[in-house]
């Protein structure tokens, strides 16, 4: 037997199996998590191939092992797509995920035990943005601002004052449970008011962003970082974007700081995605994915639920369950046994715990990859509100279940052309 041309299925069928199932699953059911989607097959062929075994500690040109000339060509590449794609003086591709390219974008421009003023989670802030729970809030002096209580909204006035008053070495702006646009030049403003830096987080609205469904916040930003895998549609990594004053100090700061190698198997998978970001089809993809969260939230609110904001300028929203005596654990299960999949969240002035928040959050990217447009929106509206209103009837989430899979079978998830 040789391994190195054994097939996964002869091999291993108890892990090809699991990895079936899970297509399975995917196929027949609605995916409304906000930070989810489908990537291209060329994403995952990229993915899945010859690079996933390559070891490249350093960067172009400046390895500590020796056989990269390709390495050091596929690492440019989507170096220079990535700054071409964001307008940005310098990216880095190789951090792991968002999480890590936060803490680096910290370690870049900080010192150990600064002061960063940050969204709070239950506003619609990252947990990596300083929550306490994170590791971010035992390096730096986290100070917090929300949103205002009444309308759920960023006050960028009383942002402004806290700024002035606590004085932080780093602002963060951007979020990932927040549904308006963010005016990350009054950011820049406040940023420079401050005598501090700016880091913007656009992990979830990235694909709004190149597309100009969102203002950018590159020409305001010291720091801007995304993850690849929700609005951009890749595989899960993440990238980071500064100015060009900035740009040794990142890259000192994700290796050899904080990461060893890269994973040149997603890096290629990254440059292959940052292409697909200039494709007709993307552009239109992402105006149906903000339409049809307008629509969804629009649905809902006509049937009675109430949306924090009142509705969505991108591709999420925050339904909240305290006018119906729900929880969003108790929901999420509701809806997951009817294959609805939703994530609990927190909403602003939240009196439920981080387990048992009075919020669920929705999103649009993966039945839009899907092709579902607004006729199918309205009718999972009704079905949300129809499971979680109902919360003893088995009944219902049966009926909807199979409503559910039949409509998932008209839109098969590989729809995509490139």
């Amino acid at each position: 037997m040789n391994l190195l041309e054994e097939k996964l299925a002869q091999f291993d069928p108890a892990v090809n199996e699991i990895i079936r199932d899970e297509m399975r699953r995917n196929e027949e059911t609605i995916n409304l998590i906000a930070s989810e989607n489908y990537p291209p097959k060329s994403l995952m062929k990229a993915i899945s191939s010859m690079l996933s075994g390559i070891y490249s500690e350093g960067y172009p040109g400046e390895r500590w092992y020796r056989g990269l000339e390709n390495i050091d060509r596929l690492e440019s590449l989507a170096i220079e797509r990535a700054k071409t794609v964001f307008g940005a003086e310098h990216a880095n591709v190789q951090a792991l995920s968002g999480s890590a390219a936060n803490i680096a974008a910290y370690l870049s421009l900080l010192k150990i035990g600064d002061r960063i003023l940050s969204m709070e989670i239950d506003a619609g802030g990252h947990l990596s943005h300083g929550a306490k729970a994170n590791v971010v809030s035992r390096l730096f002096d986290i100070v917090q601002y929300g949103v205002d209580p009444q309308t759920g909204l960023l006050d960028y006035d009383a942002i402004r004052k806290q700024a002035l008053e606590t004085k932080p070495k780093l602002i963060v702006c951007g979020a990932s449970a927040y549904p308006r646009i963010i005016d990350f030049a009054r950011f820049g403003q406040i940023a420079r008011e401050a005598g501090a830096f700016l880091m913007a987080d656009i992990s979830h609205i990235a694909g709004m962003v190149v597309t100009g469904e969102h203002p950018t916040p590159v020409p305001h930003c010291d720091i801007v970082t995304t993850t690849t895998h929700k609005t951009l549609r890749m595989t899960r990594g993440a990238i980071i974007l500064c100015k060009a004053v900035h740009a040794d100090k990142v890259d000192r700061a994700v290796f050899p700081m904080l990461q060893g190698g890269p994973h040149q198997s997603n890096i290629a998978a990254i440059a292959v995605g940052l292409k697909h970001l200039s494709a007709p089809e993307y552009r239109q993809y992402i105006r149906d994915v903000v339409q049809n969260a307008k629509a969804l939230s629009e649905a809902l609110r006509e049937q009675g639920a109430e949306i924090v904001t009142g509705g969505t300028d991108n591709h999420l929203l925050l339904l909240d369950l305290s006018q119906w005596n729900m929880d969003g654990e108790t929901a999420s299960v509701l809806l997951e046994e009817a294959n609805l999949v939703v994530n609990k969240n927190k909403i602003p002035g939240d009196h439920g715990t981080a387990k048992k928040p009075s919020g669920i959050r929705l999103g649009t990217p993966a039945i839009t990859s899907r092709g579902m447009k607004e006729p199918e929106v309205r009718r999972i509206a009704r079905w949300v509100v129809e499971v979680v209103k109902h919360p003893g009837e088995k009944e219902i989430r049966d009926r909807v279940k199979a409503d559910i899979v039949e409509l998932c079978r008209r839109f098969p998830i590989y729809r995509m052309t490139y």
